[in-house]
């Protein structure tokens, strides 16, 4: 009985990335990889220099197609590119990352978050409060998944806009059991919606690519 109780033993797995937990992370939501990417990605936003402050660099109209200008003909383009003043703009990064702190703070059972100063400061305070408690929600927030993987996304964007380098293409692959997952190279891991199974950044990208349509 103990033998077959052994086989069927699962190892408890990285909600954000599919990895298995080593025994120290057992108990955990998501392992230490994702928690310490979380915290270099909410670094990498605030600050003087970081990605939140660069934005406003690049909202100057250029001559890309889709910099947020209008197009051709008798309307007369925008005075400024509208992606990086959407994230920059009260309702992007911070509000987003501010939507986060609150929600911890309610699990928490702590007082409402106060705000004080500009956007860039409100910035500054948001990502060091969620880095303070970044361990906390690794360990036992239901939603660390979600939270990581929006902190990726925001990142990305911020980053397309003040670097210029394109979005990363995302491609079709099939589960064996004939579930559909779209992904990119980056992407750390992805639970297939048809049968449940959670693939870590390996497993994903190593499905076969999904036969188009006729």
């Amino acid at each position: 009985m103990y033998d077959d109780q052994a086989a069927d033993y699962q190892r408890p797995t990285c909600t954000a990335c599919g990895r298995d937990f080593r025994t120290e992370e057992i108990g955990r939501v998501a392992c230490r990889i994702c928690r310490d990417r979380t915290d270099d990605n909410l670094a990498e936003l605030a600050g003087p220099d970081g990605l939140y402050a660069r934005l406003a660099l690049c909202m100057a109209p250029g001559s890309a197609p889709k910099d947020g200008r209008a197009a051709g003909g008798r309307t007369a383009p925008l005075p400024v590119r509208l992606t990086p003043l959407d994230l920059a703009a009260r309702g992007g990064v911070v509000t987003v990352l501010q939507s986060w702190l609150v929600d911890w703070h309610e699990t928490l059972g702590w007082s409402h978050p106060r705000w004080q100063g500009d956007l860039q400061r409100q910035l500054d305070q948001v990502a060091g409060a969620l880095r303070r408690n970044l361990d906390w929600a690794a360990s036992s927030h239901p939603a660390f998944d979600e939270f990581a993987d929006e902190v990726s996304s925001l990142v990305r964007a911020c980053r397309r806009q003040v670097t210029g380098e394109r979005s990363e293409r995302r491609i079709t692959v099939a589960c064996p059991c004939g579930g559909i997952l779209r992904v990119t190279v980056s992407t750390p891991g992805a639970r297939c919606a048809g049968c449940g199974t959670q693939y870590d950044r390996v497993g994903v990208l190593e499905l076969p690519l999904a036969q188009r349509a006729a």
